[in-house]
């Protein structure tokens, strides 16, 4: 579109609050003919010229390894869908995906949130997630990207001979290394049931005890209890 004035709406183009209000007032007085940007884009814009709205490659949203992907999936590409057609002009809405047959993209095409809805929760209880379990999510870091590898597995070994399958892991992080220090998750799913403090007093006994062998006394280990 050569013709057009084109801006972006992102993090590095969005740090100061006056960025981000320049940004949305230049395309709302039309300075602006095309705003291309990452999710931001999606919250609570009210434009009422936008009659167009092209969500691309809904296949990274759809494939994230996280089990709330798909709810997310179809959150954002319904909210994104919507900043289209607001006023008396009819919209439209161009997805971009590999897979038109996904039922999620189905989901949003339908704006069907109760099937939405059904799905996800009879997969969560199928394969036992939130809401159905706490989850766990421990978190190990070294600087030596070999003894992070050793530790997790040794790590993840104790823990299934304590919790069983209800041990996920060890995996490599989408991202794996942060400054010096490389990455490697395990996660656990705890029943509702089930007394969160004798399982936070075993994995702190295991923790522990994996901490006081030399090899890995300077592992760093964190937990984060229901991550986002």
């Amino acid at each position: 579109f050569p013709e057009a004035k084109i801006g972006r709406m992102d993090l590095d183009t969005t740090r100061s609050k006056k960025s981000y209000e320049k940004l949305i007032t230049a395309f709302e007085q039309r300075n602006i003919d095309i705003l291309v940007g990452t999710q931001m884009v999606t919250k609570g814009l009210d434009f009422e010229n936008v009659s167009l709205v092209g969500i691309l490659n809904a296949n990274n949203m759809l494939n994230y390894p996280d089990f709330r992907a798909h709810e997310r999936a179809f959150q954002l590409m319904t909210q994104v869908s919507g900043r289209c057609g607001r006023k008396n002009k009819r919209g439209l809405v161009v997805l971009q995906t590999s897979t038109p047959e996904h039922p999620v993209v189905q989901q949003v095409l339908q704006h069907d949130f109760t099937l939405m809805y059904e799905t996800q929760y009879a997969q969560r209880l199928q394969f036992q997630y939130p809401p159905f379990v706490r989850m766990i999510e421990i978190t190990l870091k070294h600087k030596d990207i070999n003894t992070v590898k050793n530790a997790a597995f040794e790590f993840a070994n104790r823990m299934r001979s304590v919790f069983g399958s209800r041990v996920l892991g060890p995996v490599e992080p989408a991202v794996s290394r942060i400054q010096n220090l490389y990455l490697r998750q395990v996660l656990l799913k705890v029943e509702n049931t089930a007394s969160p403090v004798k399982a936070k007093e075993l994995l702190q006994e295991i923790i522990h005890n994996l901490l006081s062998d030399n090899s890995y006394r300077r592992l760093i280990v964190s937990i984060d209890v229901d991550p986002m």
